[in-house]
């Protein structure tokens, strides 16, 4: 049913734009639209993506240090690119996953080494800084009393001592879904621990439900949202549930779906609605077409 509600809402927001002559962003968000949402794209995946792959679900790029949107996305595609040259070297294969991310059969840590050298990589070759990210998924993790490693099982203690450990370690300035989805207390000490240099986001915490953002806020579970329109129902439902959010000083992320299509509407979406990221893949033509209009978008601004 919210594939039905979600296609209708959009359609006639669409409508309405079209009507007046607008680009949707422009219409959602105002006259006064400037700020563009930062490409956050997975470029090492496993966990329910990829078997025999990373136990981390999603290791993501971000870079901070890109100019403009154009930049940005060259910069997330350099990455990719020294990726798979990296893997080559490790002799490794270089599959891919549901999103278009590399999907090698090798563990956690070679794949942050991996990042941390395609990334100094193209600091030297674009003098771009280019941030890591990750998605743990961890309620794929969690057997109900703990997190379940392939070579290692953690309280939820250690769990949140490993996380807050890998953001100091690698730099990481975003972090999705470290805790299972019901834990918000343990979302909260994470938060505490490290929320003030690392966006610390709920996915499956929230599910771009009002009220489960409103549980969060109450024990300063997080202080980032992640936003699937899709997962809420409406575009109505979806402004409220980042309207809540940013009243509540907790920034948003705009997401793409692990089956996508070429449609580019989130693009819109996360620019009017002043999303910090645009999580939407590095590479294959369904992510391609997002990045391509948020290029565009920024040249009306």
């Amino acid at each position: 049913g919210a594939n039905v509600a979600v296609a209708l809402s959009l359609a006639n927001a669409k409508a309405a734009a079209d009507s007046l002559g607008l680009s949707l962003f422009r219409y959602l968000g105002g006259a006064f639209t400037r700020e563009m949402p930062l490409p956050l794209g997975n470029v090492i995946g496993g966990g329910a993506h990829a078997a025999n792959a990373t136990e981390i679900q999603e290791f993501l790029v971000v870079p901070g240090g890109a100019s403009n949107t154009e930049e940005a996305v060259f910069a997330n595609a350099a990455v990719h690119r020294h990726v798979k040259e990296l893997l080559k070297k490790h002799n490794k294969s270089c599959g891919k996953g549901d999103e278009g991310a590399w999907a090698p059969q090798i563990d956690d840590a070679l794949a942050f080494e991996l990042i941390a050298e395609a990334t100094g990589l193209v600091a030297d070759e674009m003098g771009v800084e280019v941030d890591m990210g990750l998605d743990v998924a961890a309620s794929q993790m969690w057997d109900g009393k703990n997190y379940r490693y392939r070579s290692t099982v953690r309280s939820t203690e250690d769990q949140v001592a490993y996380i807050a450990e890998l953001v100091d370690k690698y730099g990481l300035v975003y972090v999705e879904d470290p805790i299972h989805e019901e834990d918000f207390e343990a979302f909260a000490e994470l938060s505490n621990q490290v929320g003030d240099r690392c966006l610390i986001c709920g996915d499956d915490l929230f599910v771009t439900q009002a009220g489960r953002i409103q549980q969060g806020i109450d024990v300063d579970a997080a202080n980032c949202v992640l936003i699937k329109p899709n997962q809420v129902g409406t575009l109505t439902d979806t402004f409220e549930a980042v309207r809540l959010a940013h009243q509540n000083g907790m920034d948003t992320v705009m997401s793409h779906r692990s089956g996508e299509t070429t449609d580019t509407t989130i693009a819109h979406l996360a620019t009017a609605f002043s999303c910090v990221f645009l999580k939407c893949g590095v590479v294959g033509g369904e992510r391609i077409a997002k990045l391509n209009e948020l290029i565009r978008i920024e040249e009306q601004l």
